[in-house]
């Protein structure tokens, strides 16, 4: 189920490179990268900058993270918070459709979630 989960999104939305479902312990539950992306270590070094960031909202009194997004030279990558223990995540081409890929991402989460 959640291999399909992540194609459906990847293969939904212009210049999807990759997806991703891994705890905040930096284990992958599952992948897909038809374009060879390394989407695993990205989630692996995210896990400890999501960590940080989920602390640092409630510090200021923001309320709970959902979403972090960061663009760089070769990549996009959307990270979907779906509860304490797990994150979904996206990697783009720079020129992907960022919209998109947020809103396939939400649509996903609650199927992924019903599975956990």
């Amino acid at each position: 189920m959640f291999k399909s989960a992540l194609q459906d999104v990847v293969d939904r939305v212009e210049g999807g490179m990759a997806a991703l479902l891994m705890g905040f312990d930096g284990i992958a539950v599952e992948q897909y990268s038809p374009a060879g992306f390394d989407i695993e270590t990205l989630g692996m070094e995210f896990s400890v900058v999501l960590n940080d960031a989920r602390k640092a909202a409630l510090a200021l009194d923001a309320g709970a993270t959902d979403e972090v997004a960061f663009r760089a030279e070769k990549v996009t990558a959307i990270v979907r918070l779906l509860n304490d223990e797990y994150f979904l995540a996206l990697a783009l081409k720079p020129e992907g459709n960022l919209g998109k890929g947020r809103y396939l991402l939400r649509l996903a989460a609650p199927r992924v979630l019903e599975e956990l």
